[in-house]
C-alpha cells in the first residue's frame, strides 16, 4: 500500500512516502500477530540491543533469520513428529514468522541459540553528522556572513 497524500492532510510531505509504507506493514503485522514464539528485547547498552525469543525445541536448522528493507524475520520450521504418544502437550511445537521492524541505524550483529533461547543482537550506529553535536555561539562582532545570493 502505498500513502496518497489527501485533502485532509494538512502537511505537504516530499520523500516520506517510504515511512508511511513502513507503518501500514507494521500495522498488518500487528494485526496478525499469534504471541508465539514469546520474546524479550532489551537494551544492554546505550548503543546495544538484543531479542531473545523462547524457542525450545528448534534446532539451528529450524530457524531461518532474514533482513531485508529494515524488517527482521525469524521463521521457526518445525517438523510434525508423530511417532510419539504424548499424555500432555504444553510445549507448543508448531511453524512461527515472528518480524521485527528496525530502525535504518540498527545493524545486526549476530544470533546465538543456547538452552532454548533464540538471541539476536543489534547495535544502533549513528552517523557522525546524525550524532549531537554543541554548536558554539560567537560574539555579536564576529557574528558568521550569511549567504545571499
Amino acid at each position: 500500500m502505498t500513502y496518497l497524500q489527501s485533502t485532509y492532510d494538512p502537511f505537504t510531505t516530499v520523500g516520506f512516502d517510504r515511512i508511511f509504507d513502513r507503518i501500514t506493514r507494521m500495522h498488518e503485522t500487528a494485526t496478525k500477530a499469534t504471541g508465539y514464539p514469546p520474546y524479550n528485547i532489551m537494551r544492554n547498552t546505550d548503543t546495544q540491543y538484543s531479542i531473545e525469543m523462547a524457542v525450545a525445541g528448534f534446532t539451528e536448522a529450524d530457524l531461518d533469520i532474514t533482513l531485508k528493507e529494515g524488517v527482521l524475520t525469524v521463521k521457526g520450521n518445525a517438523e510434525a513428529k508423530e511417532d510419539k504418544n504424548y499424555v500432555h502437550r504444553g510445549i507448543a511445537a508448531r511453524s512461527f514468522v515472528r518480524t521485527f521492524t528496525l530502525a535504518d541505524t540498527i545493524e545486526i550483529s549476530g544470533a546465538a541459540l543456547e538452552n532454548g533461547m533464540l538471541i539476536i543482537g543489534l547495535e544502533n550506529l549513528i552517523p557522525e553528522e546524525k550524532k549531537e553535536r554543541k554548536i558554539a555561539i560567537s560574539s555579536y562582532k564576529s557574528k558568521p556572513e550569511l549567504l545571499v545570493e
